[in-house]
């Protein structure tokens, strides 16, 4: 029995594609424009976009056109990725499916918006009339609003994944200043205690990268600040022991 497309991607073990953004439509003389973008560090990820959402998504309505493009970080050849960014080359490409240069068009918006390892596809439903130059306005339009999202959502990951590890960094060392308060016979002060891990959906949710930005920041600082904390104590812990054995060096015999 034969499979429908739904059915493929349902018995594939991989999740299915999901945009990360969508645009707004945009109608002009009954023809609507709306674009998806998609996460794809591989072509075969744009690919599998592509069809997913001409195959399923709009499987009920399809689309007159649907044109894509995408930009995806790949090795070069013979290269193994130890040697830093020169291993790496971006990978593009564009399809118009019908609808001359827009592909192209569509690219051109990647590349100034700076989107990354993404596919574009922007669907089109033909009204009836033609548009003439003003249908790659309204492409480029939809393709520039997700293109945006998306460089602002991966640039709030990026934020959340160093506020991650700075938090983690700076527990490990609010625990070890603890120990040697204790050692030091005097008590931890309130705010060296463990905290809880940090919620960070709220920045997820807001896409404010100015207050992501500042939090990295503090949390930079205090990280400083308990390293400088730390570096006094454990100076302060050594003066006994540097005492008693220049009293040993310098002292006569008995």
């Amino acid at each position: 029995m034969a499979t429908t497309n739904l059915d493929s991607f349902v018995i594939s073990s991989r999740p299915p594609p999901k945009p990360t953004a969508t645009s707004q439509e945009i109608r002009d003389r009954g023809s609507t424009f709306v674009a998806n973008i998609f996460q794809a560090p591989s072509l075969d990820d744009a690919r599998r976009a592509i069809d997913y959402l001409r195959n399923v998504t709009h499987s009920k309505r399809r689309a007159t056109h649907e044109i894509s493009a995408w930009r995806c970080m790949s090795l070069k050849g013979g290269k193994s990725g130890l040697g830093g960014p020169d291993d790496f080359e971006v990978a593009s490409g564009s399809d118009d499916d019908g609808e001359k240069y827009a592909g192209g068009r569509i690219l051109k918006v990647m590349q100034a918006e700076g989107a990354l390892d993404a596919v574009v596809i922007v669907s089109r439903w033909y009204g009836g009339e033609m548009l003439g130059p003003v249908r790659f306005e309204h492409i480029e339009t939809c393709t520039r609003e997700v293109c945006r999202s998306f460089v602002l959502k991966e640039q709030v990951e990026d934020a959340i994944t160093t506020l991650t590890t700075l938090d983690s960094i700076l527990l490990t060392l609010r625990e070890e200043l603890a120990q040697l308060k204790a050692v030091d016979s005097a008590p931890p002060p309130g705010d060296l205690k463990p905290k809880k891990p940090q919620d960070y959906s709220s920045l997820r949710d807001t896409l404010d990268t100015k207050k992501a930005n500042r939090l990295v920041t503090a949390r930079e600082n205090s990280v400083k600040s308990v390293k400088l904390s730390l570096a006094k104590l454990k100076e302060q812990l050594k003066m006994p022991v540097d005492e008693a054995v220049a009293g040993e060096n310098t002292a006569g015999p008995v």
